[in-house]
């Protein structure tokens, strides 16, 4: 059921997402008289789950048909509506123009004055550059509703009784589990999520601690910590303290599983050490690299059967386990609301930090474990919740939507971008790129494309296979 209700989100989103980002490019083409053959919400190769098209001055509709039917292609001026079958996307088909259909045969004719290779150059511009505009404008758009609606989630530091988990890394830097964040080059961070994008994606350096014996330090961080606290998996770098460690899953081929701990398994101790926090529990495992240690569990939570258990600890610190845990300090977490004049303010802000963060992570990306964490349509499914949650929906389709305005606008052929840079190209020398290189690019355009989906995918269901 988890697995559906994430689906149903996921496709919801896109359809949300898809759809105006067609209309981006409908409305210009539309405004500057240029024919539009098809709009379509997700794809439909050989058929279509629903088309209407009006002809004859009638409107037409057929479900479960064949692609374009002949007796369909009476009235060229009208636009044929449809649903695809295949939920990946969607698409307008505009008369004159190279695109994902690789439809060249009305190239070969004469350009006609509703064509979009007879409009002017400027006006080509706008049309291909709607799509990425629509999309951007609704992420800032839903940023501005949540905040309006929901206000946004702060961090009392005053109520932290227990102090943050503080990933062990940071140990090498003095600060420690316990320890409070008070400022982050020079100003109160508003949130947890503040603080760990300020230091990962933000190039925050200078912080300032309070340590559990009232101390007050302020500490550099290394200009590199980005990189460091990515590589060793030290994410996320700041968390609440949470207690009561219990097994939640074991993951397949792990030195947990391999030890004997079963989910439902409560942690009691380390080499003997209590463990009262998840963070101890983590920071001895991080301390023990490479090594075995002894641990000591109630079996299914019961303190009357325990037993000890030899397990061999990662390189990275880990045993392969997922854990439930209780967070304590959960009264330090508040949300604060605003009025709709501040809302715009700080929701504009918020899609402007969501971009500049996005574009910040593809620095991870090219590295040799960032390759391995790329994903699919399961991984950005993953992103909803198992229960449908509305504020949770509209700040990842708000996400997604900035994401999707980023990567098509990437000087990539095949997605807007790269259409926008042969018509850069025109606007400046005055000439045309040959038909023939628009096509030789949009072939290699798709195939780029379809080989990234491909790996991106095939990575989720590897992960899946070995989970």
């Amino acid at each position: 059921m988890e697995i559906l209700i994430k689906a149903a989100q996921l496709i919801t989103s896109l359809a949300i997402l898809v759809t105006l980002h067609e209309f981006g490019h409908f409305i210009p083409a539309k405004l500057f008289k240029t024919r539009v053959e098809k709009f379509y919400l997700f794809f439909n190769p050989y058929f279509s789950f629903f088309r209407w098209k009006k002809v004859n001055g009638k409107g037409k509709k057929s479900w479960l048909s064949k692609t374009s039917p002949e007796e369909w292609s009476e009235d060229p001026d009208s636009t044929e509506w449809g649903i695809g079958w295949v939920p990946l996307g969607g698409y307008v088909k505009i008369a004159g123009m190279i695109d994902e259909s690789l439809d060249t045969e009305q190239l070969k004719q004469a350009p006609q004055p509703w064509e979009f290779r007879s409009k002017k150059a400027w006006q080509r511009l706008i049309i291909m550059i709607g799509g990425v505009t629509v999309n951007l404008v609704l992420g800032f758009i839903i940023y501005i509703g949540v905040v309006f609606t929901w206000g946004q989630l702060t961090l009392d530091q005053n109520k932290l009784q227990a102090g943050l988990s503080v990933h062990p890394y940071l140990s090498k830097y003095g600060i420690y589990s316990g320890d409070k964040v008070l400022k982050i080059e020079g100003h109160a961070p508003l949130n947890l999520d503040d603080i760990n994008k300020e230091i990962l994606l933000r190039d925050a350096r200078n912080i300032q601690v309070q340590h559990p014996d009232g101390q007050i330090q302020n500490i550099k961080l290394s200009a590199n910590i980005d990189q460091e606290l990515f590589e060793a998996g030290a994410l996320p770098a700041f968390s609440l303290r949470s207690t009561k460690l219990q097994v939640a899953e074991v993951t397949n081929d792990s030195p947990a599983l391999a030890a004997g701990l079963k989910a439902k398994d409560r942690v009691l101790s380390v080499n003997g050490e209590s463990i009262h926090y998840y963070d101890e529990f983590q920071a001895k495992l991080f301390a023990n690299k490479n090594q075995k240690v002894a641990l000591k569990v109630a079996r299914n939570g019961n303190l009357k059967d325990t037993l000890t258990l030899g397990v061999k600890v990662k390189s990275n610190g880990t045993i392969g386990i997922l854990a439930n845990s209780e967070f304590v300090d959960q009264d330090a977490i508040s949300e604060k609301k605003y009025g709709f004049a501040q809302s715009i303010s700080i929701g504009m802000g918020y899609g402007y930090n969501t971009l500049s963060d996005y574009v910040s992570q593809f620095k991870f990306v090219f590295t040799k474990k960032g390759a391995t964490q790329i994903g699919g349509f399961a991984s950005i499914g993953n992103m909803f919740p198992p229960l449908w949650d509305w504020h949770t929906f509209w700040l990842t389709t708000a996400l997604l939507s900035i994401i999707l305005a980023f990567m098509n606008i990437l000087p990539i052929p095949a997605l807007d971008g790269g259409h926008v840079v042969f018509l850069l190209y025109e606007m400046i020398t005055g000439k045309e790129a040959p038909q023939k290189v628009l096509e030789v690019a949009q072939y290699i355009g798709i195939f780029l494309l379809l080989s990234l989906m491909i790996y991106a995918n095939g990575a989720d269901l590897v992960r899946w296979l070995i989970k």
